[in-house]
């Protein structure tokens, strides 16, 4: 209403949502086949405070939002047919990795993003910065990346 600018983003890695992205394609896919169960787990430094993180948890929501067959998402291995089980691992210094399974009884898919470093952050944060400078309202990485 008066002008102002926002910027939002659960993560400002390129790569990370361009993950996000191929989530939510894969999971409009999956819909449609009830026989796979999907997933998640994420494993960052022994520093990192939160579990899961805000990463593993938009991915589970972009998830939800698009299967019919899930309702919600619970830390941990799930044996509730409605849930995403997250398994959250903390360890020595990872950056972030996260990976979204799909199993069944016959094959598994599996799509993941693996930060090398923080790197990737800045750099994501400062083409926000730049990207919010010649934009205006309440904008994403999804303004950003044009999809």
């Amino acid at each position: 209403k008066r002008g102002n600018t926002f910027f939002y983003a659960s993560n400002f890695s390129l790569g990370a949502n361009l993950f996000f992205a191929l989530n939510k394609r894969l999971a409009d896919m999956m819909n449609a086949f009830p026989h796979y169960d999907v997933s998640m787990k994420e494993i960052h430094h022994t520093q990192k405070l939160d579990a899961p993180s805000g990463t593993a948890i938009s991915l589970a929501e972009d998830i939800i939002a698009r299967l019919d067959r899930k309702q919600a998402w619970i830390e941990g291995d799930s044996t509730q047919p409605e849930a995403i089980g997250i398994v959250s691992e903390r360890t020595g210094d990872v950056p972030g990795y996260h990976e979204v399974v799909y199993d069944s009884e016959v094959d598994t898919l599996r799509i993941s993003h693996n930060a090398k470093n923080r790197q990737g952050l800045a750099f994501g944060a400062v083409l926000a910065a730049e990207f919010t400078a010649t934009h205006h309202g309440f904008l994403s990485m999804t303004d950003l990346l044009g999809f």
